[in-house]
């Protein structure tokens, strides 16, 4: 009877590991195909300004690209953001990055009367994509 318990636990178990095995395979193939879908944008953030000053991958469980631009705050006025996102209405990548600088240049403005500080954008991607805007090179940039 112990032996039927052990083998049946064992069988179960498995069973598991392969679920996994799927599953983490799964979850690395829809990785890859957003990493894929995020390339396509970075000629455009290059042609907006963005300049590409560190590029890196990492390989784990949960794989991810690792993008480091830097770009000037006078490329990015009010009215060349919405050229900007209005032109990129269905692409949703290039998108968020716009409407992230949007958003923290905003921010920085209301802040008060600050001097201008060099663009650095940086994206994390993998699932779910991250992007992070800096005025100022953060410690991570240097």
């Amino acid at each position: 009877m112990i032996n039927k318990i052990q083998e049946s636990l064992q069988q179960a178990g498995d069973a598991l590991k392969d679920q996994l095995t799927g599953l983490s395979e799964s979850a690395k193939e829809k990785t890859y195909a957003v990493i894929e879908d995020w390339m396509k944008i970075f000629p455009d953030l290059q042609e907006y300004g963005l300049v590409i000053t560190s590029f890196g991958m990492e390989l784990s469980l949960n794989p991810a690209l690792e993008v480091e631009l830097k770009g000037k705050v006078s490329d990015f006025t009010d009215e060349k953001i919405e050229k900007i996102l209005e032109e990129n209405k269905g692409n949703r990548s290039l998108t968020s990055v716009i409407s992230t600088i949007k958003t923290t240049l905003g921010l920085y403005k209301k802040a008060g009367d600050l001097p201008a500080k060099p663009l650095f954008v940086k994206l994390n991607i993998g699932v779910p994509p991250r992007v992070q805007v800096f005025l100022g090179a953060p410690k991570i940039f240097n």
